[in-house]
């Protein structure tokens, strides 16, 4: 079973805490994704679940078995690093069954075992051929496939996408989620990338300062965040946050904070609002704004605006009918207020 349990995890270097307590439950065959920024301890989690880092403190069960004793071998788990760590003067047959050979495995079945995980990758016409001759991705595939070969019960991925470029990173994503439909083996996967996480994982866990901020669905994450860190850091354009206007404030600063937080709790001190859920209209209606940049992807824009008093630009997502819009020109903003979310003066989720 690829149960992973942890149970008030510390890591610490020296005098240095960079896992806070972490507790922490990732369920037999799930797609779990470990989000956040460098040095949030993201990719010091799964190395401690890896065992290529010690545990501090607390304690860490793979399958139900305590594990933090365990050597890396014996935890049931396989690891797929950022760089592929193929040996150069082998075939990649022979790098995906080196693992098996160095188990004792003989050829025949080594040979099977390959045969079958090179099959699930679609890379059994390159078995013959060595790293040198094998692009990016099919390099990624094979370091996969040695991994697959180890039949462990935690697939652990350490930001394995982040050397291909845009166009492979999503071919790869698609290969990665089929793959895991296919095997349903509970796989542990680190990215930066927040469209990586939201795109394939069951559940993820967004990472801040050595803690998990929180754990749940992408969906849930992205509309329900429990703070503001949670909601800035999932999803692209940002959302937008907007604070409560204090004495002195400008008219447009009170009338933007009316519509997206007129029902706001008391306690609220900030309103965010997604920026699809702003509607641009014609100059004289809703808020007042200026355009200060306009995106345009063709499918949709990104209109980057001012609004008077306002410290920061807010963002807004509209459709390609848009597209001449300029820099300087007036708008009005109507944000949908059933979209709006309020977050309170510790910065958390407005009841």
């Amino acid at each position: 079973m690829g149960q992973v349990s942890l149970k008030g995890v510390k890591k610490s270097y020296g005098d240095v805490q960079v896992i806070k307590g972490m507790d922490l439950e990732v369920r037999d065959g799930e797609f779990l994704v470990f989000v956040g920024p460098s040095g949030c301890g993201k990719s010091t989690t799964l190395r401690m679940i890896a065992g290529l880092e010690s545990i501090t403190e607390g304690e860490l069960l793979i399958g139900g078995r305590r594990a933090n004793e365990l050597r890396p071998a014996d935890r049931g788990t396989a690891m797929v690093f950022q760089s592929y760590a193929l040996y150069p003067h082998m075939t990649v047959a022979e790098n995906m069954g080196f693992a098996l050979k160095m188990a004792g495995l003989g050829k025949a079945e080594r040979a099977q075992q390959v045969g079958r995980a090179a099959e699930i990758l679609r890379i059994t016409e390159l078995l013959g051929r060595y790293p040198k001759e094998l692009s990016g991705g099919q390099r990624q595939r094979v370091a996969i496939g040695r991994a697959i070969v180890r039949k462990p019960k935690v697939f652990l991925f350490d930001e394995p996408l982040s050397n291909l470029d845009a166009a492979l990173r999503v071919n790869m994503r698609i290969e990665l989620s089929r793959l895991h439909k296919e095997l349903g083996t509970t796989m542990i996967y680190v990215t930066h990338d927040q469209v990586e996480a939201m795109t394939m994982g069951d559940r993820i866990a967004v990472f801040h300062a050595g803690q998990v901020e929180q754990l749940g669905a992408p969906m849930d994450l992205y509309d329900r965040p429990a703070n503001e860190f949670v909601a800035a850091f999932i999803g692209a354009p940002k959302i937008n946050l907007v604070d409560r206007p204090g004495e002195g404030a400008t008219p447009a600063h009170h009338a933007l904070w009316e519509a997206l937080a007129g029902r706001a709790p008391a306690q609220a001190r900030r309103a965010g609002l997604r920026p699809e859920h702003f509607k641009l209209v014609a100059a004289g209606q809703g808020v007042p704004a200026t355009v200060e940049l306009a995106e345009h992807l063709g499918d949709s824009s990104i209109v980057h605006l001012r609004v008077d008093g306002v410290a920061d630009l807010l963002s807004a997502k509209v459709g390609a009918g848009h597209h001449r819009l300029e820099a300087g020109q007036g708008v009005g903003l109507a944000p949908d207020a059933a979209w709006a979310l309020a977050f309170d003066a510790d910065h958390r989720l407005a009841a």
